[in-house]
């Protein structure tokens, strides 16, 4: 009777627990089946996939346009279909008011947060690896934006060139990605001395590939759940602008200017706040909920 090795079958072939060895797992892959065992992530995932697709496709399809103007000034909401969130002072269809309100603070909060990502992760990696004074020196330059008043940052970009609705979404992000530079850089300080990247700088690897492959890989996690609170900051700001005349302009409208309105009308007209202010709240929720989920998944230490 012949040995039949441990690990094949008898019929030779590796047995799957041996192929998942042999073939290991990446960070991405394991980070993406523990984020999918997160209930609350998975189903704040669908319901903000669902305002997503309400955003982006409900104007197009509602029967009111949200910059038609009529007689129905002020209505309550109606059960017939046709104003089912009423009416706002002008007689625009608020549910139309609503939709677009909501696609225009997700834009605002998804751009900015973008370029609050792209420039934050990328400045603060670079100065905590490379450290001495070219650290000091990026930090200082930090410092120095940090002192500019951020409204009158805004002003200033809204001066020189013009006010578009870009132009709110680069001025947003170009302000936060100071506090982002800074999250990164302490997690970049805290690892760059670990022996996994001395063993790197050992092995000959160059500094943007240790940069790339090892310090931010490791600085997902923090990275990840700042963003998730990034964008209702952001969502915020711009209902702040709008509310000082420099945001979004008429008939554009944002959450944050529907909340406005239905505040000064709140004790006669209490749905013109509520409806805004519940979508604002939900969106937030959600956001919280997968940052949550996001560093649950991504932080190596809990591999």
């Amino acid at each position: 009777m012949t040995d039949v090795d441990p690990l094949l079958d008898p019929t030779g072939r590796i047995e799957p627990v041996e192929k998942a060895i042999v073939g290991g797992r990446s960070l991405w892959e394991d980070a993406r089946g523990r984020l999918l065992r997160n209930r609350a992530a998975v189903i704040s995932m669908w319901i903000l996939g669902v305002l997503v697709i309400i955003a982006v496709f409900g104007p197009m399809v509602w029967v009111h346009d949200y910059r038609t103007i009529s007689d129905l000034r002020m209505i309550t909401p109606t059960l017939d279909g046709m104003h089912p969130l009423g009416t706002d002072l002008q007689g625009r269809d608020l549910l139309a008011r609503l939709m677009i309100g909501l696609r225009i603070s997700l834009m605002v909060g998804i751009v900015a947060t973008a370029v609050s990502l792209i420039i934050g992760v990328s400045w603060g990696a670079t100065a905590g690896y490379l450290g001495g004074r070219i650290d000091n020196f990026m930090m200082r330059i930090v410092d120095v934006l940090y002192a500019l008043p951020f409204i009158f940052f805004v002003i200033l970009l809204l001066t020189v060139f013009e006010r578009n609705i870009v132009l709110i979404f680069a001025a947003i992000g170009a302000i936060e990605w100071l506090t982002m530079a800074r999250i990164v850089r302490g997690q970049t300080l805290a690892i760059k001395g670990k022996e996994f990247i001395e063993a790197a700088r050992a092995s000959g690897v160059n500094r943007r590939d240790i940069i790339i492959r090892h310090i931010l890989p490791n600085v997902i996690g923090p990275v990840a759940v700042y963003v998730t609170l990034t964008i209702p900051v952001v969502i915020l700001a711009e209902s702040f602008l709008s509310f000082l005349g420099l945001g979004v302009n008429e008939p554009l409208t944002s959450l944050g200017v529907l909340i406005s309105d239905g505040a000064d009308r709140m004790e006669e007209k209490p749905w013109m706040l509520l409806a805004p202010a519940i979508t604002m709240a939900v969106t937030l929720l959600c956001l919280n909920f997968i940052g949550d989920g996001l560093r649950d998944a991504l932080d190596p230490k809990d591999r």
